[in-house]
């Protein structure tokens, strides 16, 4: 329901051309990423090293949600679109904070996600905004009014179906994926119609009988049918080659993999679909047959990066949930290569096509990472200047993974085991939200922002946090790095060496990923912290 209307927002209309050209328009953030190829980097340069330190707080917005405030928002000439949990768009004036629409979906009571009641953001294209929304609704929006123009059931809440992703918007369609993995649902991606919301494509991420992928469920029952795939995190685009790269989820039962033998394609992969048909080109598998919750649902950075190493220069950099990172070649998926960024070992290693040697520790010992991963859903940076890919990094983390025989029952969690703490009767590193009390220590884990070289594999640097962190980075093309931590400071460092520049508390844990944009030449930096929108710039009117 619309709940206020408070003002009137005027913009261009956002075609596709604009989003295919957002690095002209840097003083807009046009798409979750910031761009398709997802660096979530800005080109602006008022904001330095040398003036970084004068930063100060312009405007907060407040959300009326006590849910975690994941949503990056969008700018569009001046005006900001964002979402707060569960399922509220608001457009607000981007150089005050001032509302000038509100519009609030009450999903259904039969929505069930797995891991809070959250949204991280919109799409945009013409004169509407689309959300996705907790009970597998898609809804557009009038970005000048807030009203309503199209809704679409796309999957059924009642069997554990969700979404909580931002849209990407290409071309004329809307593409979205579902959550619920931890339900027993069959994962797909979807496009839909921006003008009307009819949808156009799905892509089921788990194979039918008789359909490539299929095979790789060996049990010949109906595994397939509960597998799990789920998409929950915004996917990029390549124009020039017309593919959209997503990230899909964990096979399910998540835990208990003697249930669904075989490599439980395409769980754990990412793939690269034709954006006109959803037709699948390639895909890449990071983690077969996944007995610890390992989501790949990461987001693909691509960077175009000619080198003696990579020679196609078309790269896609992955951090991956499963501790390695990635350099995958996006034409053609081929592996290039793979380095641990976290302790684990669940792998010794990736042999020559990225599969990895595998080395089970039991239901007695720990695995590293542990279920949260080495990183997880928190975007990750590539900064072009540097050449370096920046992440959010959980350390020394790992937990004992217990298989439970499971039925799958319609709407019912279908995890197939249990989880146990590395030290028996001591707190385990917190889950996604933090405490109100901090009872654990490193000896269960830490957190580090990591700067890695693409071409080697190699850290460059790393930036320890006392406490784990669900924040993701930015980078600035004065190399600056922005990024929030759970123990609610907001750090600027260099982007070059890791050197903290500028640090304040804003009282809360970071969970979104922080984005920049201008207005009148003045820069902004936005992030959410605790459940408020914190908007920084230099002094000055």
């Amino acid at each position: 329901m619309l709940l206020c209307l408070v003002g009137q927002a005027t913009n261009a209309q956002v075609s596709f051309e604009r989003l295919v050209n957002a690095d002209d328009e840097p003083q807009n953030w046009l798409t979750y990423s910031g761009s398709y190829a997802s660096q979530r980097h800005t080109l602006l340069r008022e904001i330095r090293p040398g003036n970084v330190d004068d930063l100060e707080l312009k405007w907060i917005f407040q959300a009326q949600s006590l849910e975690a405030f994941e949503t990056t928002p969008l700018v569009v000439d001046g005006i900001m679109y964002l979402t707060e949990a569960p399922n509220t768009a608001i457009a607000v004036d981007a150089a005050s904070g001032r509302v000038f629409w509100r519009y609030q979906h009450d999903a259904s009571a039969e929505a069930r996600p797995c891991c809070g009641r959250v949204n991280r953001g919109l799409g945009i294209l013409g004169d509407k905004v689309f959300m996705a929304t907790l009970d597998a609704e898609l809804i557009a929006l009038d970005t000048t009014t807030g009203q309503p123009v199209w809704r679409n059931s796309v999957a059924d809440p009642s069997l554990g179906y969700a979404m909580t992703l931002a849209p990407l918007v290409i071309k004329d369609k809307v593409i979205v994926g579902v959550a619920g993995g931890e339900f027993g649902i069959r994962g797909f991606i979807a496009a839909y119609d921006a003008d009307t919301g009819e949808e156009v494509w799905r892509f089921h991420t788990i194979p039918a009988p008789g359909e490539p992928g299929f095979e790789t469920w060996e049990d010949g029952g109906d595994a397939w049918m509960h597998g799990g795939g789920s998409v929950w995190l915004t996917g990029s685009y390549d124009p020039e080659l017309n593919l959209t790269y997503w990230g899909i989820g964990n096979p399910g039962p998540d835990w208990n993999p003697a249930q669904r033998p075989g490599d439980n394609l395409y769980s754990d992969s990412v793939v690269a679909l034709n954006a006109d048909t959803g037709e699948l080109e390639w895909h890449f598998q990071f983690t077969p047959n996944d007995p610890y919750d390992y989501d790949a649902v990461q987001i693909p950075v691509l960077v175009d990066l000619e080198t003696d190493e990579f020679s196609s220069g078309k790269l896609m950099l992955w951090g991956n949930r499963n501790g390695f990172f990635y350099v995958l070649d996006r034409v053609t998926g081929t592996f290039l290569d793979g380095t641990p960024f976290v302790k684990l070992n669940w792998a010794s290693g990736l042999d020559e096509a990225g599969r990895p040697y595998e080395t089970p520790q039991g239901t007695e010992a720990v695995t590293y990472p542990g279920v949260q991963g080495g990183t997880n859903w928190y975007s990750p940076s590539y900064n072009p200047n540097t050449g370096l890919f920046y992440l959010t990094a959980w350390e020394n983390y790992g937990h004992i993974f217990q298989p439970v025989e499971v039925d799958y029952q319609p709407g019912r969690n279908f995890g197939g085991g249990t989880l146990a703490g590395p030290i028996a009767g001591a707190a385990n590193v917190p889950g996604f939200g933090r405490q109100p009390i901090n009872n654990w220590t490193d000896a269960v884990g830490n957190g580090a922002v990591i700067a890695i070289d693409p071409s080697t594999g190699e850290q460059v640097w790393r930036f320890p946090t006392t406490d784990v962190s669900h924040s993701g980075v930015l980078t600035t093309a004065t190399n600056l790095l922005f990024t929030g931590s759970r123990e609610g400071y907001f750090y600027a460092l260099d982007a070059r060496s890791g050197e903290m520049l500028w640090r304040t508390s804003l009282g809360g844990q970071g969970s979104n990923g922080p984005m920049s944009y201008a207005i009148d030449g003045r820069q902004y930096i936005a992030v959410a912290m605790g459940n408020s929108l914190f908007v920084f710039g230099l002094p000055g009117d």
